[in-house]
């Protein structure tokens, strides 16, 4: 006979139950709702629910803190924040990290990016371990996947015993065998000291885990209780998430075996499947958790990292279960939005979205997740004022003090907004509120703080706005923060958000699913009616999975085939023996079997599924044809020339709960006869404000309505727990199962026509969010159609739109050098073409005489025309890794002559009436730069083309989507708002030097710094204090120089506005209005205004970042961070003196190093700062790319700048090559220090060495000397040296084994060092470097972290 089934969703405030007494009927279901934490009345939330709900179904009564009788239970299902609340609040376990020498510091400096990109208080995640203990063993890869030829080592060939074929198939070559003795002593130090959980990862551990496995054995001999190896946890490639990954599971397992520990003692007869095995004793009873990925695994084997999701996890597979329809295939997304967050996910195909690298609470974790995307803060979203603009969020009340309207004395929510407005009824909403907790919903409180708020919006702007419109305009400003990233994050996988149905759930979803909906183009609406409870709901219906994944390194084909298929059945053996130790007989087990391919050069690897035979001609096992449309369909594009690799193999063993599910929405729909309503069942009236104003609208009770029953909106539609907010021109209709609510079936007064007379501070709020919307999209689209490393992984572009005369709209913060900088151009050009295009015509340029920065930066501008005259342009621009020139990589460290560094396009059509004119651009790239002295032209033409189609692609995106705008709202209207927003932004910058020239007292800014080879860079501000204007006069800047650090102006432009975004540090708009209020006088000829010719490519990585310093030091803002790109490449090939062109790879990266510190914060170390923030490539990708070891990547300790304040330190990145390679560093500060302020000492100097190959003193061996390539030397380090000084800017020719070791500026200190005491406690927000709500912020942690 079947037993009571449980299932709970413990969250952050609620935990809510669901329970069925065996009979699996939803009208049995039992719902239980209670505070999570109420330590007055019960010490368990989730153990009080079950107490509560035996009682129920069994008819006894149970005191408090009686174990619980689990004879008559058949399964407990839970979801739990236990994991999430750890990390969030960072009070896990006590752990080590235990890592390959070298590399200790590897998740300090992370990917190297920064979080926010205007903070100059830089707040880096803060890592989960308290220690790292370093193990003295290496391993690389033997070949390197740029190889021109394609080599590979046949290890069984080779006849030596350093080399192996790891997991993945690659050869490995030990270099370091670990020490066993010697780990042994380390290890059993770091027991002493109390540490009992350790986190293993050690550098390509996933293919060669014996090291791993070794260290793991030692600890267990001496007692370790959880020791997590990375190369167990998750078989990937990447160190960084590995590691990360591996040191989240050392830190939140122990605490979640706690909490289960704690758990199981409330039970008598024991939880789990091996309980319920056991015959002996009382009957125990299933228990299973809820993973990160949407399986249930037994309460035995559930660990802290699949555990981060849980709850929200739960969510995705109760609307996946309930919302979607095998037969008609619609897919579904996901809208929860709670009190303090609003999550996004996607579901069709029948099958869950995984993602296998995602950041949570700052943490990057390589684990399948289910794809659920954070967008904003939920109903707990605060409501600001700034700047002329209606903001909403990113901050949230939190459940304490919480809204307003929680008479906690808590701030003006989207919550309060909804009250006010009466879209949220006090009359259904639990009394839990006030001293004695009995009060209901403070209506008054919110009405008297959106009065207050208003009374000052009118002040300012002068208008006579009632406080209803402006509560209104929040819910709007909310809408909108929260459609911008769902539309973002559906279209960037390749669908069409208006194909899908919306399926809202969560405590404030009801109020906002219609205008969510309604922005998106969706035209249904499914409330399910546990839809306040849906995540323990889901819990009921999901499948127990266990999952299993080994590494590969081969090339798809049908040869390969055969065996990749025997390793698929391997992997099925193991984990079909999972679910039956589980308890499931084979019959109940199913698999979904994936290979995880990419295109060869490129790291974005799709997850490809088993395809149907049927839907390729009765194929079976047809992947390759599988991942080619997948690639299709997600990227835009495919890359038939190039090998399809295969980098792991994964099987998903599912464990059926056989739970008989009830009729799917579409069944249901087609069997009901709708009939509207009975006016009589309404309860009550209320006034609720919609578009125009408020209208009266019927409310009634959920529990009282019949299926088929249909309404109209406006009404309102409530229970205890939910509220449905039904707009006009919507109908709901009664499901058994659901809510349904059509959009647009009923005629309605559409919105109101907008003037162009006047700026309605909502709608300029909507269209600033609506023009960044589209330069994100535009960011989003180019990032996935194009091919090469440098705009894929490490996001070396911007996207931005620009009004018809070129000035700036809308510049997504994708790299603060590019922000000024496009609009010169584009007006440059502007000018050029006017009158000469039509539609279908692209334009490409990156000529520093015509707006550009350096030449491997090149432009791609699109015209938008309404009829023949053009009413706006879109750009975008990305780093090409190669185009020509004397050097690899062409940047080139030692270029005196433009013509040296690549490529120089001055204007070209690249695209004339849609026509790509690949011969032109051949012409271009390849064969003029050719034509000079000792050059090259591109070394990479094929990523060139393809990443020029790709920025086409993305101007067209940014195209439709302004179309779309103006179909919206007419040109004439998106017009005016064009002029508006940067109206806004100007007034933003004129109230900034108000506020400077206050501060300073009316004295003039003035500042002064170095260049190394001497060059100064001055800088004079004089400011207006009537009129907000300030004159940016670099009179005694040096000459041109006869070198690379030239700068256009266009650099100028971008590091000042850079510049004042960070000093408003508000969410203001990046446009062209910043520098309205700033004249700026460069002196002609000087190195900041090159003439036609000069060399440049230093100019945009290193004189920006020296500008930068100088803007800043002139405003007294902090200390300077490194001042510096530390730009290495390396590589070989192109053209090639008596040989013509031979094939070769170019590398290119910029190197982190230390922040200042400022009036009230320490610097931060190994951090990009200021112009740049491009990700550095992860170890072993590196190695596994390149032919290269990377000896050291590590924090250099002691080069920040002392003060009451420390500056960041820089880093050690030290690469040793395997094969000869051209080496060239571009780097500044190896000279003059970052300086200090305000009492502050300097930060030091980089240093560049070359460590060479010499002669040794004894016959065979080998010896080495050090070259300093660049900054002041100090230390002699070895016998045998040579020690030559060379500036920062040197190139030389590598031969296997020498090494060129970076050793990058800290930042200067701020204040005195004697006023920093022995131990500084600084207030610290764990959650500063993550916390987010817009598109903006959640990628920055999520893409750039």
């Amino acid at each position: 006979m079947p037993g009571i089934r449980i299932a709970i969703d413990r969250g952050g405030t609620f935990t809510d139950c669901v329970g069925n007494p065996g009979t699996g009927k939803l009208e049995d279901d039992v719902i239980i709702k209670l505070l999570s934490v109420d330590p007055q009345n019960y010490d368990d939330a989730p153990l009080e629910g079950i107490r509560r709900l035996l009682e129920r179904f069994t008819g006894k009564k149970i005191p408090r803190g009686q174990p619980l009788d689990t004879s008559e239970i058949e399964s407990i299902r839970m979801g739990t924040t236990v994991a999430t609340n750890a990390l969030l609040e960072r009070k896990g376990e006590k752990c080590a990290l235990i890592t390959t020498k070298g590399f200790k510091d590897c998740l300090v400096i992370g990917n190297q990016s920064r979080p926010k990109i205007f903070d100059l208080a830089i707040h880096k995640p803060d890592v989960l371990y308290q220690t790292v203990l370093e193990i003295d063993e290496r391993v690389t890869l033997e070949d390197f996947a740029e190889h021109p030829e394609r080599l590979t080592t046949d290890v069984s060939a080779a006849n030596d015993e350093n080399l192996v074929v790891g997991l993945s198939g690659e050869a490995v070559r030990i270099l370091q065998r670990p020490d066993e003795e010697r780990i042994r002593q380390d290890l059993g130090k770091l027991y002493k000291e109390g540490y009992r959980s350790i986190a293993v990862c050690l550098m390509h551990s996933y293919t060669f885990p014996h090291h791993e496995a070794l260290v793991g054995k030692i600890a267990n001999e001496i007692g370790f209780t959880h020791i997590s190896l990375s190369s167990a946890l998750m078989p990937m490639i990447k160190l960084i998430p590995r590691a990360t990954s591996a040191t989240a599971d050392a830190y939140l397992t122990p605490e979640i075996r706690r909490y289960i520990d704690g758990f199981s003692k409330g039970f008598e007869g024991g939880l789990g499947s091996e309980s319920v095995k056991n015959s002996e004793s009382s009957r125990g009873a299933r228990c299973e958790f809820m993973q990160s990925d949407g399986g249930l695994v037994d309460v035995s084997r559930f660990s802290g990292l699949r555990a981060i999701l849980s709850g929200p996890a739960g969510g995705v597979v109760g609307y996946a279960l309930t919302s979607y329809d095998p037969e008609t295939k619609i897919p579904v997304i996901g809208f929860d939005m709670g009190g303090t967050s609003t999550d996004v996910s996607r579901y069709g195909s029948g099958r869950y979205e995984h993602v296998f690298e995602t950041t949570t609470a700052g943490v990057t974790i390589q684990s399948p997740q289910l794809d659920i995307n954070t967008v904003a803060a939920g109903g707990g979203s605060r409501l600001f004022w700034k700047n002329g603009l209606f903001v909403v969020g990113p901050e949230s009340a939190g459940a304490h003090p919480g809204p307003a309207c929680y008479r906690k004395g808590g701030p003006l929510t989207v919550t309060d907004a909804n009250l006010f407005l009466g879209r949220l009824l006090p009359e259904f909403f639990p009394k839990i509120f006030g001293k004695n907790e009995c009060e209901g919903l403070d209506e008054a409180a919110s009405r008297k703080l959106f009065e207050e708020l208003t009374a000052q919006i009118n002040k300012e702007l002068g208008k006579n706005m009632d406080a209803e419109e402006v509560a209104y305009g929040f819910i709007k400003i909310a809408n909108e923060t929260m459609t911008r990233p769902i539309r973002s994050l559906t279209e960037a996988k390749g669908y069409d958000t208006s194909q899908h149905r919306l399926a809202t759930f969560g405590g404030a979803g009801g109020q906002h699913a219609v205008a969510i909906a309604e922005s998106l183009g969706i035209s249904q609406i499914l409330v399910h009616r546990y839809s306040s409870v849906l995540s323990a709901y889901g819990m009921a219906l999901a499948d127990v999975v266990h999952e299993v994944q080994e590494p590969s390194s081969v090339v798809f084909s049908d040869q390969e085939m055969a065996p990749l298929a025997e390793r698929l059945d391997g992997l099925k053996e193991k984990a079909s023996a999972a679910l039956a130790d589980q308890g499931f007989s084979q019959k109940d087990i199913v698999f979904e079997e994936y290979l995880n391919m990419r295109y060869r050069g490129t790291e974005s690897a799709l997850m490809v599924v088993k395809p149907d035979a049927a839907e390729f001609s009765g194929e079976e096992n047809a992947y390759g044809k599988a991942f080619i449309r997948q690639h299709q369909q997600e990227f835009g594009f495919t890359l038939p020339d190039r090998d399809i690799l295969v980098d792991d193999i994964r099987v998903r063993g599912i464990g059926k709960s056989n739970i008989e599910m009830e009729k799917t929405v579409d069944q249901q729909l087609k069997e009901l006869k709708p009939k509207e309503v009975d006016p009589n069942k309404k309860e009550f009236t209320k006034s609720i404000y919609f578009e125009g104003g408020r209208r009266e609208a019927p409310v009634f009770r959920l529990e009282k309505l019949e299926v088929g029953d249909r309404i109209k909106g406006p009404a309102m539609l409530a229970d205890g727990t939910q509220t449905v907010v039904v707009t006009p021109g919507a109908t709901a209709l009664i499901l058994y199962t659901h809510i349904v609510i059509n959009i647009g079936e009923t005629a309605d007064e559409g919105p109101k026509k907008l003037s162009t007379d006047k700026v309605d501070p909502i709608m300029l709020s909507i269209f600033a969010h609506r023009f960044m919307a589209i330069a994100e999209q535009m960011g989003r689209a180019l990032q996935k159609t194009s091919v090469s490393t440098n705009v894929k992984e490490r996001l070396d572009y911007s996207c931005a739109l620009f009004d018809a005369e070129g000035g700036l709209v809308a510049n997504a913060p994708h790299l603060p050098v590019h922000l000024g900088s496009m609009s010169t151009c584009i007006r440059t050009q502007a000018a050029i073409w006017k009158g000469k295009l039509k539609p279908g015509d692209v334009l490409v340029s990156n000529h520093p005489e015509f707006g550009g920065t350096h030449l491997p930066d090149i432009t791609v501008i699109t015209p938008a025309f309404s009829g023949d005259k053009i009413i706006f342009y879109v750009a975008s621009r990305a780093h090409h890794a190669d185009i020509g020139g004397i050097l690899p990589g062409s940047m080139p460290p030692n270029s005196r002559e433009l013509c040296q560094e690549g490529a120089a396009i001055k204007s070209e059509k690249l695209v004339s009436e849609g026509h790509f004119d690949e011969k032109r651009m051949t012409e271009l790239l390849l064969e003029e730069p050719a034509q000079y002295p000792g050059c090259s032209g591109t070394r990479c033409l094929a990523d060139n083309i393809n990443d020029l189609k790709a920025q086409v692609a993305a101007n067209q995106k940014g195209i439709n989507l302004i179309s779309s705008l103006i179909e919206d709202y007419g040109e004439e209207v998106v017009q005016h708002y064009m002029i508006s927003i940067q109206n806004n932004a100007e007034q933003s910058v004129r109230a900034l030097l108000k506020d400077v020239y206050k501060r300073f007292e009316g004295k003039n800014l003035v500042a002064k710094d170095f260049m190394d080879d001497g060059s100064p860079i001055c800088l004079k501000v004089e400011i207006d204090p009537v009129k907000g204007e300030a004159v940016f006069d670099f009179e005694g800047t040096g000459p041109e120089v006869y070198g690379n650090t030239n700068a256009p102006e266009a650099v100028t432009y971008s590091a000042i506005i850079y510049c004042l975004r960070c000093l408003i540090s508000q969410d203001i708009p990046l446009n062209q209005g910043c520098l309205k209020p700033v004249h700026v006088k460069i002196p002609k000829d000087s190195f900041l205004s090159p003439s036609d010719g000069a060399a440049v490519v230093g100019g945009n990585v290193l004189t920006s970042q020296r500008i930068t310093d100088v803007v800043l030091k002139a405003f007294q803002a902090c200390a300077a961070s490194q001042g510096d790109c530390n730009n290495l490449t390396f590589g070989y090939g192109g053209h090639v003196e008596g040989k013509g062109h031979v094939n070769g790879f170019g590398y290119y990266e910029t190197i982190a190093g230390g922040s200042g510190a400022g009036p009230n914060w320490d610097g931060t170390s190994g951090v990009h700062t200021h112009m740049t923030n491009t990700r550095i490539t992860d170890a072993e990708v590196f190695e596994r790319r390149y032919p290269v070891i990377l000896r050291e990547f590590s924090i250099r300790e002691g080069s920040g700048g002392k003060g009451e304040y420390m500056g960041g330190d820089g880093v050690i990145r030290d690469i040793e090559f395997r094969v000869p390679v051209q080496v060239s560093i571009l780097s500044e500060r190896r000279v003059y220090r970052p300086y200090g302020m305000a009492g502050g000492e300097d930060a030091q100097c980089g240093l560049n060495l070359w460590v060479r190959k010499v002669k040794g003193t004894e016959e065979g061996k080998q010896a080495f000397r050090h070259i300093n390539m660049g900054g002041k030397w100090r230390t002699c380090l070895l016998n045998l040296q040579r020690l030559t000084q060379c500036e920062g800017k040197n190139t030389a020719s590598m031969r296997p084994g020498e090494r060129i070791i970076v050793c990058t500026p800290g930042g200067g200190g701020y204040g005195t060092p004697e006023d920093r005491k022995e131990k500084v406690e600084r207030a610290h927000d764990p959650t500063h470097s993550w916390k987010g709500g817009s598109l903006a912020s959640r990628a920055a942690t999520q893409e750039t972290n």
